[in-house]
């Protein structure tokens, strides 16, 4: 199906591939594993012919067609179960063409098609994706228009699977899903019938959905047998009999050296040390295990704190007149551990946000001891880092009378050691980026730690780092993520967020993924027997959404009116660059310069405000979305 022989390949003048071998053959499931930055998404985009190999050859077979989801989140006024459908171009184009085909030959050739495609069942199809990835049916006949970018990403992931290629390329396909849907994902790869080439860093996923990983290292692939644990068990084997035989090896060179500089230059013993010397030269040296350098995080522990740290009482929090969450009574001491469960949409990243100041409640108490340091994580606000700016420099802002031993001493708590803390931040990887974010949010040693789905762009020994440090860190912690291996690891409490409220879950992790099983089960069961009656409450759904619609259209005009907003702002800044950028403003004198550079600023950080105030509504927008 698909052979990649000897291929080689340099980014920026760093080697990725090197003479680098792969064949993938029908059927086989394979996840691609190594650290970040190491060239798993460039391989991707080799076999895709986005780019080609340096050096070597790329083939594959005529008969392979290649699914990958789209960079771009889909859009516009088409429901999702219609964007779906669609993926299927060869389907699409048989049914447009049986309305217009009058060649009797030609009709019977689409219909046989058709029927040979399975294509009468391809609505049932398309509809059970996207409800396992979290879309009911009312959800799946509005329009992709109506969801935020993560939500559209879920169905640029259905439409691929819809599309069933004999190569499935996926490229961190958790990153937008919850657990419900990383589970789904899981048991619906599991039973794939085609080929997979799988980049993930999710332990679970790699373990359930693949039986084959492939190792992206030192520039080669090397290939194992089983999943993800059987991996690291075979290659942790390997490296330790690698690292035996080398021993053993230099002390043999050793010994054979020593009785040739002591005989060489005897008569009697001269023709003996020359046969050493040519065993020498024979001699294939065994390379020595060198390990890639260990990362690791330390989050400074806090001063302890009389509990509680925060308490709630009856609280009820949301967005303006729409509650999400209500009747929130609870409290959190300096030793939880809490994992908040639940569907995306039902309100966990609501409960972070009041717990971390940026959400007032509505109604109700909510009590802080007053000496209560809170960090608080979101992988959105990467995208608040400045690019042009270094580590550094953003953890001199928050700390600007620290000494820079204690600045750097933090920055390497968290891998960012020598040069690395003096990159700009628009060189660093997701990976760094992300760890940044925990350097910079735990560098006022806080008591309660809100972390909100923190190991997206972490690769695997980032996220064991991750598990390493939070197991040892002293404060409270509070976590969000679609991660089981995570929770598992840290989390020693359960929260299920659901229907607007949150309550404690008193069994483990395991039960919680049985219940979601067996109703979903449940709900498969219900949906075949209720189609009929669903089918006569058309009218009433459509009436439902209608009324939905009306209710976020505050909200969405206010998004419009920011969105042009922003745009009148950009063309006014990109203006003034062009005016500051014109020699003869220099040459005039400096009070035009010197009120074009205030405006400027003060333009821009309009227009930063009006971003974030943009970004705050598109949230909000997401979870009304969902609970509706």
């Amino acid at each position: 199906m698909l052979q990649i022989q000897n291929i080689s390949f340099r980014l920026g003048g760093r080697a990725l591939f090197e003479r680098a071998t792969l064949s993938i053959q029908e059927g086989q499931k394979i996840g691609l594993v190594g650290r970040n930055g190491t060239g798993k998404t460039t391989l991707l985009r080799l076999i895709q012919g986005d780019i080609t190999p340096d050096n070597g050859s790329i083939e594959m077979s005529p008969r392979t067609i290649i699914g990958t989801v789209a960079q771009e989140a889909p859009a516009g006024q088409a429901s999702l179960l219609d964007t779906v459908l669609a993926a299927d171009t060869e389907r699409e184009s048989l049914l447009r063409e049986s309305e217009t085909a009058t060649d009797p030959a030609r009709i019977a050739d689409i219909h046989t098609r058709l029927a040979d495609t399975d294509a009468h069942s391809a609505p049932a199809r398309a509809a059970a994706i996207l409800s396992g990835l979290g879309f009911d049916e009312d959800a799946q006949h509005r329009p992709c228009g109506d969801y935020s970018g993560g939500w559209r990403m879920r169905v640029a992931l259905a439409a691929t699977l819809f599309m069933r290629p004999t190569l499935l390329l996926l490229d961190e396909p958790t990153n937008h899903l919850d657990l419900e849907a990383v589970l789904w994902l899981e048991s619906h790869l599991a039973k794939w019938q085609g080929s997979i080439l799988l980049v993930s860093h999710e332990r679970g996923l790699l373990n359930r959905a693949v039986n084959e990983i492939v190792h992206l290292e030192n520039t080669k692939l090397m290939r194992y047998t089983g999943g993800y644990d059987d991996f690291e068990r075979i290659r942790r084997e390997k490296l330790s009999q690698q690292s035996k035989l080398h021993t053993r090896q230099m002390a043999e060179r050793k010994r054979i050296q020593a009785f040739i500089d002591r005989f060489r230059y005897k008569p009697t013993k001269a023709r003996q040390a020359q046969s050493r010397i040519k065993l020498l030269e024979k001699m294939e040296p065994i390379a020595s295990v060198i390990e890639e350098s260990s990362l690791s995080f330390e989050f400074p522990q806090p001063d302890p704190l009389s509990p509680p740290l925060i308490s709630l009482e009856n609280i009820s929090a949301g967005y303006e007149d729409v509650t999400v969450l209500r009747d929130l009574n609870m409290r959190i001491d300096m030793d939880d551990r809490i994992a908040l469960l639940g569907a995306n949409g039902n309100g966990k990243s609501t409960l972070i946000k009041l717990l971390a100041d940026k959400l007032s409640p509505q109604s109700g108490k909510l009590i802080k001891s007053r000496k209560l340091k809170i960090g608080y994580f979101a992988q959105h606000q990467t995208e608040e880092l400045k690019p042009d700016t270094t580590a550094y420099d953003h953890l001199n802002t928050l700390f600007p009378m620290a000494q820079e031993s204690r600045l750097r001493a933090q920055l390497g708590r968290f891998g960012f050691v020598q040069s690395r803390a003096d990159t700009k931040v628009s060189d660093l990887s997701g990976g760094e980026k992300a760890r940044l974010l925990f350097c910079l949010m735990s560098s006022g040693h806080p008591h309660l730690m809100l972390l909100d789905e923190p190991t997206n762009h972490l690769d695997v020994d980032a996220r064991e780092a991750l598990v390493e440090a939070l197991n040892i860190y002293d404060g409270a912690i509070i976590l969000v993520s679609h991660d089981p291996h995570l929770i598992r690891l840290v989390a020693d409490r359960l929260w299920i967020i659901d229907q607007g409220t949150c309550l404690p879950y008193d069994d483990d992790l395991d039960a919680y993924e049985r219940s979601l099983l067996d109703a979903r089960k449940g709900r498969r069961g219900r949906q075949s027997s209720d189609r009929s009656a669903r089918k006569n409450s058309k009218k009433k759904q459509r009436q439902q959404r209608a009324a939905a619609r009306a209710e976020l259209a505050p909200l969405r005009k206010k998004s419009k009116e920011a969105e042009k907003r922003i745009n009148d702002l950009s063309r006014k800044i990109a203006d003034i660059e062009a005016r500051l950028a014109d020699p003869d403003l220099y040459a005039s004198g400096g009070e035009d310069l010197a009120s074009l550079q205030e405006t400027l600023g003060g333009t821009k950080k309009e227009r930063a405000d009006l971003e974030y105030s943009w970004l705050e509504i598109q949230e909000n927008l997401e979870n009304l979305t969902s609970n509706q």
